[in-house]
């Protein structure tokens, strides 16, 4: 009997899913360790506000605003009656640290805990009296009408055919149900490891940036021990968001597979307890419908619990696409999410992007150190190593996207950028040959391949810096989290609220089905005896027509 309720449980622990819709979000929290670093001066200067993507976000000019006003989420739709304040309409909003949430979203699948406890209790003692007046009563008392024979038959089929029908509703809707969780799972999984390789790539550029070296100038030491500090916590906090996000993955798919396990054979149990006690029935072996009868009033009990349940899960799950979808239109009012997945404002998202800026810009200060005073340089050969026999047009600066206090730099004419400096510096290479143990230029050129070697591993390492500043400013403000959600809440929820309804839907019908069909079971084996008994009864007397009521010993 237990294997007909492995699903139970488990079901319960389906609700934690929608806490992993947010698992990339948790990074905002891992992630928040880079922002211990002391800043000189308390961030970026005159007022920089990195852009935003959203234009439901403040702009990113001028000062900043930041709304601190509460907002309840999902306001209309849980507006429910919670029973532990008197039945009153809940007005927290969706809020799964609040126990009155709970209390009434649960509320809404009491119709069917309580069916559940009334089946149970009632059908339980009805089958009680009837043992005791079978066992206990000597005389027996029957009666038969062919009108209720053939009704009875007649409800017994459209029953059965329901709970059919009811079976296969339910198989189809667990698939796609499967379907739809993994791949809502799958796809913030993958948002997790998209964030988790960025943060790694973006560390490994900071590795780079500390080795880089142009003709022997390189970066501070105070810099490059600001990179190594750096460098720790970013890899701390890719590491913990990869490692989370493998274990719960693990958890949810086995949660999922376990789940769709259990409905699988709770619709095969009760399609084969459907054909068989309709085959009992119609064979009159009643005593096997009886036994099938006391089997099905439990597995009837259980189906109905676990109706309940799946309602209560469906209404969650609704809850929380509509709570996404509203935080998403609220980026700055304070939210039931924000004490699960807290987003930090936009100057705390400025410190942590301070020193990868800093990096770029000493980078870029470093190359154009070196093409300023030493390649654009006419030394004698006396001055060794600053000759090298550099000669030809002078060679075009590096654009630093950066002014000296880190705030955004426009490029000016005849700078280069990320995008073409190494193919604009391949025409200032000279030949080279090696004299003296010092390299020099043997043709017009402006540096040698070695050092243009190293100034285009510069330009690499600096674009790469650059470029990973607008994804860290996504994930520390929050649009990163609110491209996700709104990917979620269009193109997941919609199939996970409609097939955790069908599944419910489909839990319903088999219930009702196999609970009406156990009913008639009895009425239809009670109305077959009869008849036999009748049949019987007039062969021995010959009387012509059928006794509407005769007693036996």
């Amino acid at each position: 009997m237990s294997m007909a309720f492995p699903g139970f449980p488990a079901s319960l622990f389906l609700l934690p899913l929608m806490l992993v819709l947010c698992l990339p979000l948790s990074v905002s929290h891992a992630y928040s360790e880079i922002q211990k670093t002391p800043l000189p001066g308390g961030g970026l200067r005159d007022g920089y506000v990195l852009p935003r993507r959203y234009a439901a976000e403040v702009p990113p000019t001028g000062n900043l605003t930041v709304d601190n006003s509460s907002f309840i989420l999902a306001a209309d739709r849980t507006h429910r009656k919670d029973p532990l304040n008197g039945f009153k309409r809940y007005t927290g909003g969706w809020n799964i640290s609040e126990q009155h949430y709970w209390a009434s979203v649960g509320f809404t699948a009491v119709p069917l805990f309580a069916i559940a406890f009334v089946w149970f209790l009632v059908f339980g003692l009805v089958l009680l009296l009837s043992c005791c007046y079978y066992f206990c009563c000597r005389r027996r008392s029957y009666s038969y009408s062919r009108t209720a024979y053939a009704l009875s038959l007649v409800l017994l089929i459209l029953f059965t055919c329901a709970a059919i029908i009811g079976c296969i509703v339910l198989y189809t809707s667990q698939g796609k149900f499967h379907s739809s969780t993994s791949k809502t799972v799958d796809y913030v999984v993958g948002q997790a490891n998209f964030t988790v390789d960025n943060l790694r790539n973006f560390s490994e550029s900071l590795a780079e940036a500390k080795k880089i070296t142009v003709d022997q100038v390189f970066l501070p030491a105070d810099v490059q021990s600001e990179i190594d500090s750096l460098k720790t916590k970013v890899n701390s906090s890719a590491t913990e968001l990869a490692d989370r996000t493998l274990d719960n993955s693990r958890k949810i798919s086995g949660v999922l597979d376990r789940v769709r396990l259990d409905l699988i054979i709770i619709a095969a149990v009760m399609l084969l307890l459907t054909f068989v006690g309709f085959l009992l029935s119609i064979l009159g072996l009643q005593f096997l419908v009886y036994v099938l009868v006391v089997v099905g009033w439990i597995l009837v009990t259980g189906t109905f619990i676990l109706c309940g349940v799946f309602l209560l899960l469906h209404n969650v799950v609704a809850d929380t696409c509509v709570a996404m979808n509203e935080w998403v239109d609220h980026p700055h009012a304070h939210t039931a999410l924000d004490d699960i997945l807290p987003c930090v404002d936009v100057a705390t998202a400025n410190e942590s992007l301070y020193r990868s800026r800093e990096v770029t810009f000493r980078l870029v200060s470093v190359v154009n150190q070196v093409i300023v005073n030493v390649s654009n340089g006419n030394f004698p050969p006396a001055l060794v190593p600053l000759y090298y026999n550099q000669s030809g047009p002078l060679m075009p600066t590096l654009c630093n996207p950066y002014t000296p206090d880190l705030n955004n730099r426009t490029c000016t004419a005849g700078e280069v950028d990320f995008n073409n400096a190494s193919q604009v510096w391949k025409g200032y290479v000279c030949q080279s040959a090696v004299v003296s143990g010092s390299e020099i230029c043997t043709t017009v050129g402006r540096v040698t391949p070695s050092i243009y070697n190293q100034m285009t591993a510069a330009v690499t390492v600096s674009r790469g810096l650059y470029y990973y500043v607008p994804f860290l400013t996504q994930l520390e403000d929050c649009s990163f989290v609110r491209e996700t959600f709104t990917a979620i809440h269009e193109n997941n929820c919609p199939g996970l609220e409609q097939n955790s309804k069908r599944v419910y839907i489909g839990l319903v019908m088999v219930s009702g089905a196999v609970m009406l069909s156990l009913i008639f079971w009895v009425i239809y084996a009670r109305e077959r005896r009869h008849r036999t008994y009748n049949k019987q009864f007039l062969v021995e007397t010959g009387r012509p027509h059928l006794p509407l009521q005769e007693k036996v010993p």
